[in-house]
């Protein structure tokens, strides 16, 4: 089920059109996202690409007090997942690379995830997203390659 109030009508169409008729098999947004307490920033459909917002969470650090790796990772492909939705049919996440350049420090507050479409080549999706703080610098980057349902 799409939640229609929480996503601007165009992207809640673009996302209907795409599912073709399966919308009522589908959480939008999904429970993790949810859990992760994520936030439609901006997006632009022209350009293919979709930012997202996440709280640092208390119970998303590791021993060191930082953001832990695997929660940088579901932020990522909880950007990535959406934007892929508007850009192709039904599809999943094949492959994954991160590349971490600084700890997300729980003082940070939020991060941004930013996911952009770059192509496709017949089944496979191409993206690349970037994750930074309030201020703009990089924290982290990835590359993924989504594999769309035959």
């Amino acid at each position: 089920m799409i939640d229609k109030e929480r996503f601007p009508k165009e992207l809640i169409a673009l996302i209907e059109a795409g599912l073709e008729g399966r919308s009522d098999a589908i959480s939008v947004p999904p429970p993790v996202f949810d859990a992760m307490k994520g936030e439609l920033v901006d997006y632009d459909m022209q350009e293919k690409w979709l930012t997202n917002r996440f709280p640092v969470l208390q119970e998303h650090l590791n021993p060191y007090g930082n953001m832990q790796g695997g929660i940088i990772a579901a932020a990522i492909d909880n950007t990535i997942g959406p934007l892929s939705m508007l850009v192709s049919p039904p599809n999943f996440t094949r492959y994954m690379n991160i590349k971490y350049a600084k700890v997300v420090a729980s003082e940070l507050g939020h991060i941004f995830v930013t996911a952009t479409f770059i192509g496709q080549k017949k089944r496979q999706l191409f993206f690349e997203a970037v994750v930074k703080d309030s201020d703009g610098n990089r924290l982290s980057s990835a590359e993924a390659t989504h594999w769309v349902i035959a």
